[in-house]
């Protein structure tokens, strides 16, 4: 089973999206701002992929944030700031399984196509 997660009107959401229907791969798209985030979750994507990699700091909601938000910053605070405005994660974070990858790479998708087939 995949499971998309992110948020539905973010470009690289829409590219692995795309990709992913054209390789004919099922899955199920899990909007943050719909669906909604649990720290449960959040703290399993930490876990796995590293919190200092699942926070976007390149994206337009990073930039807005306070400086004293940013200064400092710690796994819990991050995860706080990540739980108040997923924006801040980075997207997506697609589940195959139980492995988990971070950010859209079209080879890896196509990967995942691949491995469905056997």
């Amino acid at each position: 089973m995949i499971i998309l997660y992110g948020i539905k009107n973010c470009d690289t959401i829409k590219k692995a999206r795309r990709c992913l229907e054209q390789q004919a791969l099922a899955y199920q798209f899990h909007d943050y701002r719909t669906d909604g985030l649990d720290a449960e979750l959040l703290a399993r994507f930490a876990a796995e992929l590293g919190w200092k990699n699942l926070l976007n700091t390149r994206g337009t909601t990073w930039r807005k944030l306070a400086d004293s938000d940013k200064a400092e910053i710690n796994e819990t605070r991050a995860l706080a700031l990540m739980l108040e405005q997923p924006a801040l994660i980075k997207r997506p974070v697609l589940q195959h399984n139980e492995q988990l990858l971070l950010g859209f790479d079209e080879q890896a998708y196509l990967a995942l196509s691949a491995s469905s087939e056997k």
